[in-house]
Order: C-alpha cells, then sequence, then structure tokens
C-alpha cells in the first residue's frame, strides 16, 4: 500500500504508512561480503519522498523526509563546500580572459554584482532547502513551485552542465600539467586517464569520501586564495626585492576598462562561470545529517567567500597585472600560464611560487570534477524517480549511493582522450563543452529566485507565517526580485555580445554565427527541453493555492523545535547573536 502512495507514476490508494526511504542494512559477515553487498539495489529507497491522495495531490499530513541517499555530510564538510567548494578554474583561470577582456575595473564590477545577485539566490535557496531538504533540491523545485515543464528543463540543463563539466575540468588538468617542462613530453591521454580514476574514486566511496575530498581541496584553495592575497599586497606595495612600488598604475595606464561598455558586459558570462557549484550546498541538504541548523552557517558563509576570495583577490589581481600583458592576449581559458594569478607572482620574479599557484590550480580543476559527478549524479537519480529520466538511473545501492547515476556521469569523462587528438581539435571540443555549460547556471539561478518568490507568495496564502520557517533569506523575497532581474539584464547583455562581440566587424558572417552559438548554446537546450515536456504532457503554471508545501519535511515537531532554539538564543550574548547573523 505504501508504494501506491508515493510521487506521480504510482497509482493512486489510500492515506500511506510512512514506512518508505529508509537505508537498507548491509549483511553481516566478511568486509568483502558487506562490501559485495552494498552495491545491491535499496528496494525501499525513493529519492523523492511525497504522499499523495486518491486523486495525487499531496496529503496535508506528510510523513518525516528520509532520503534513501546516505547522511553522511557533516557540519565541516558542507562549511567547507560552501566556503571552498566553487573556486575553480573560473576564478584562478578564466579571470585572465575577462580582465583582457574588460580591463581591471569591468573585472572589478561584473564579479561584484554577480557576486551581489548570488548572495540573495542562495539565502532563497538555503531557505528553500532547510525547510525542504529534498534530493534534487531546486530542480524539484522549479516542478513543486512554478511548471513541472519547467522544473524538468532546469533539472536537465543543470545535469548537462555539468556531465559536460567534468571532460572540461579534466582537459583543463592535462593542459596544466604542461606548465611543468618534465610533464610536456607525456602523452596528455596518461594525465587524463591518472586524473578520471582518482575522481571516480573518489564519488565511488559514496557522499562522505565527496565530502572529505571536498573538505581537504577547499582548505588548500582557501589557503592559497589567502596566501596571495598577503603576496599581492607585499608585490604592489614594491615590498619585493628589486620591484618597484606598483599601486593603481595599472588602471591609468593602460586603464580601468577596456572595449568600453561592451567589454564590461562580455566579463559577466566568465564572472556567472566562476560562480557556478554555489547552488552545491542547497543540493548537499538531502545528504546533510542536520540540515535545519549547518545549512544557515553555510549559507551565510558564502558572502565571505564573495568578499574574501573573488572581490579582494581580484583587485589585488587588477593592480599588479595589465590588461595588454602578453600572457592574457588570446589564450585559452583553459591555459594555466594564462592565469592572472600565476602571470602576477611570474612578473614579480619569483620562481617557485608559480610552480605552487599551478598545483593550487590543478586541485581546483580536480576539486571542481570532483563535484561535477556529485552534482550530476543527483540530480539525474532525481529525475529518473519522478518519471523524467531513464528508470535505472534511480537505482540507489544499500550504502545511498545513486551508483548507476555515478557510472552514468563518470562515463562521460571519457570525453577527455579527445586530448589525444591534437591541439585544435582539443581546443573546438573545450570550446562547445564551455558553451553548454557557461550560461546554465544563470538559468539556475533566476529559476531558485522564481520559485522562492512563489513559495513565499503560496506559504502566505496557505495561511502560514515566515515565523514558521526554521531559516529566512537574509535578502527576503525582495532579494529574489533583484536575483531574477539582474539575471535576466545578464541573459540581455550576452545575447548582445554574442551577436555583436567585440570585433565583430571584422569577423565573417559563419564567424558571426559561430560565435553566437558558442555564448548562447544553453538557451535552445532550454527551450527544446521546456516546450517539448509542455506540449507531450500539457502541464500547467501552478497557482499559489495549489503549491505544495507541505512534503518534503524531516522535522514532524518543527514548531516546537523552533520555539525550544529561540527560547535559547534569547539568552545568548550581543556578541554571540551578532556573530550568528553574520555567520
Amino acid at each position: 500500500m505504501v508504494d501506491k502512495d508515493l510521487e506521480k507514476g504510482d497509482s493512486r490508494g489510500s492515506a500511506p504508512e510512512y514506512d518508505y526511504g529508509e537505508t537498507a542494512t548491509t549483511k553481516e559477515g566478511t568486509k568483502w561480503t558487506r562490501f559485495a553487498d552494498s552495491f545491491k539495489r535499496n528496494e525501499n529507497a525513493r529519492m523523492v519522498t511525497e504522499a499523495v491522495d486518491e486523486e495525487g495531490k499531496p496529503l496535508s499530513d506528510q510523513p518525516p523526509a528520509e532520503p534513501a541517499l546516505s547522511m553522511k555530510l557533516k557540519d565541516r564538510h558542507l562549511q567547507m563546500i560552501a566556503i571552498g567548494g566553487s573556486i575553480g578554474t573560473g576564478l584562478f583561470v578564466g579571470s585572465g580572459s575577462a580582465l583582457e577582456a574588460g580591463g581591471p575595473a569591468s573585472l572589478i564590477i561584473a564579479y561584484g554584482l554577480i557576486g551581489a545577485m548570488l548572495f540573495c539566490t542562495v539565502h532563497a535557496l538555503g531557505e528553500l532547502a532547510v525547510a525542504f531538504p529534498v534530493a534534487g533540491s531546486f530542480a524539484v523545485y522549479a516542478s513543486r513551485f512554478l511548471d513541472p515543464a519547467w522544473g524538468f528543463a532546469m533539472a536537465w540543463n543543470y545535469a548537462l552542465s555539468w556531465l559536460v563539466t567534468l571532460p572540461l575540468e579534466i582537459v583543463a588538468a592535462s593542459i596544466t600539467m604542461s606548465f611543468w617542462e618534465g610533464a610536456r613530453g607525456v602523452n596528455p591521454a596518461a594525465w587524463v586517464t591518472i586524473f578520471l580514476v582518482v575522481i571516480i574514486s573518489i564519488n565511488l566511496f559514496g557522499v562522505k569520501g565527496y565530502g572529505e575530498a571536498e573538505f581537504v581541496f577547499s582548505i588548500i584553495k582557501v589557503a592559497a586564495v589567502i596566501g596571495f592575497i598577503i603576496l599581492g599586497i607585499i608585490i604592489d606595495t614594491g615590498g619585493i626585492k628589486g620591484q618597484p612600488y606598483i599601486g593603481a598604475h595599472y588602471w591609468y595606464a593602460p586603464g580601468a576598462f577596456h572595449n568600453g561598455f561592451k567589454g564590461l558586459c562580455s566579463v559577466f558570462v566568465t564572472a556567472a562561470f566562476s560562480f557556478a557549484g554555489t547552488e552545491l550546498v542547497g543540493l548537499c541538504a538531502a545528504e546533510t545529517e542536520n540540515p535545519r541548523k549547518t545549512l544557515p552557517t553555510a549559507v551565510k558563509q558564502v558572502f565571505w567567500r564573495i568578499v574574501l576570495f573573488y572581490m579582494i583577490s581580484l583587485t589585488i589581481v587588477g593592480c599588479l597585472v595589465p590588461y595588454t600583458d602578453p600572457s592574457l592576449i588570446g589564450a585559452s581559458s583553459s591555459d594555466a600560464n594564462a592565469s592572472p594569478f600565476v602571470i602576477a607572482v611570474r612578473n614579480a620574479g619569483i620562481s617557485v611560487v608559480p610552480s605552487i599557484m599551478n598545483v593550487v590550480i590543478l586541485i581546483a580543476v580536480l576539486s571542481v570534477g570532483n563535484s561535477s559527478i556529485y552534482g550530476s549524479s543527483r540530480t539525474l537519480a532525481a529525475l529518473a524517480d519522478r518519471g523524467q529520466a531513464p528508470k535505472i538511473l534511480g537505482y540507489i545501492d544499500r550504502s545511498g549511493r545513486p551508483l548507476v547515476s555515478i557510472l552514468f556521469s563518470s562515463a562521460f569523462g571519457f570525453i577527455s582522450y579527445i586530448v589525444a587528438a591534437g591541439d585544435e581539435t582539443r581546443g573546438k571540443a573545450f570550446t562547445w563543452m564551455l558553451a553548454i555549460s557557461g550560461l546554465a547556471a544563470i538559468f539556475n539561478w533566476t529559476s531558485i529566485c522564481l520559485c522562492h518568490i512563489r513559495f513565499r507568495k503560496a506559504w502566505k496564502v496557505q495561511g502560514h507565517s515566515v515565523d514558521e520557517l526554521a531559516f529566512k533569506s537574509q535578502a527576503t523575497v525582495y532579494g529574489s526580485w533583484i536575483g531574477v532581474i539582474f539575471n535576466f539584464l545578464v541573459l540581455v547583455a550576452q545575447f548582445w555580445t554574442g551577436f555583436a562581440p567585440v570585433g565583430y566587424g571584422e569577423m565573417t558572417a559563419g564567424e558571426r554565427v559561430e560565435n553566437f552559438f558558442e555564448a548562447y548554446l544553453a538557451f535552445p537546450i532550454v527551450a527544446v527541453c521546456y516546450i517539448a515536456y509542455k506540449l507531450i504532457y500539457k502541464t500547467k503554471f501552478k497557482r499559489a493555492h495549489e503549491i505544495d508545501v507541505t512534503s518534503g519535511r524531516r522535522e514532524l515537531n518543527l514548531a516546537e523545535l523552533l520555539a525550544e532554539e529561540r527560547a535559547e538564543q534569547a539568552n545568548w550574548p550581543t556578541w554571540k547573536k551578532i556573530w550568528k547573523t553574520v555567520c
């Protein structure tokens, strides 16, 4: 009877008995027996736990959410994923092409505006994820709060962007190895094999393996950025023997801006790519021991990451590297030699640190590759459970891993062997993979903000108060409106720079068409998915009173828990109240 009452795709029955979603126990015996048994299917597993009535409507008396995925992410894992999870090639390498395209002022303005928008977006996601820590996160929210067709489009857009990010990052890692002279003679396919084995192995250890790896990777990345900031200040103020005082000289000559307003607009999509992955905090909610307590802290720390690791480090980069530096001009966005972080230190005449920075870039690349399997596999498993992807992708083993989705996502990594086809072929493949993932984040962030707006509306219409929420967005619902508007403006700016890029007068018609799709390929992918699903299933936009605001919670006695916690918080000293507000 239980199975009949769960989610779309099942037959309808009477009220459920709420014993689904339990993680199966493995057999007793030797380590090998337990290891082999852990890969068997958990027949009780359901990624999306929603109880419905005979008409398919969610029951008001919902069971607590018990995801079949393994809930082994701890507080320290989530904090480091929030702080350093999205620090990768977008910051370390992509910022070089952004600096060359727009100049240092455009770099700061674009990253600052995207960062401010992302602050609003992550807080909106945090409110939703704390209330509904369900697998699939914002892709599921889009189906629940907006339109199932839009949820389908967003989920596949997100999954596809991560699927192509894996080979993208592994190719970048193999290119990074060429920085060292001793590695240049090695076939890049050999490096691809090593990186693939490492990344796939980490993910096969389950969410705990992913969490531990990201914990270590993030510590290294954070330490590297802080170290660069300190070293950059020393270099800029003339603290290196034999090096002059630089100050803000490069902001005057060659200048603060390059290519005018169009140069600024061209930086936005690079900035968006640099911040992509921040939303993984919400995706991790379903595999976190206590999202009600750990997620709010993780969400608040995003602000400090934006300020410290992006704004301060890029301000220093803009002071140390002119946009006319030969290493930046015409460089590939996958070439670590074009990293302004490496160039800044190399130009100062320091011989050892550039190699250290390249090791950090290599770790950052592997970290993003690791996240790509995690992000795509969880999204695909949730899609399969909702009947929007092949059912086999929803296979959850007894250790709580979406095993088939992990293997499917890992298989995309083998595209990386295209590095053996030569620089030209590799470059074209890299460009088109980047085109698929480039704008995907903008669509997903827009969707998150819209979901938050619709959730708040439905929450109010159905007689609830925001005081009933365990975590409230510091940006409020107005911040979500700002996020929607700004994301739309970024899409407009990207359309303009894709259709008429800098120097388009010297390009042929064919080159301009190719450039447009390189910049805007995510849009037709989203449009096709949305329209096709809409026409086939004839879905409707959710009205506020129809939106499900009950299923997916873990605690049935949330009101009592919140009352106890708020009574305790009222007795905190002032300094602790301030600290908990900002951190």
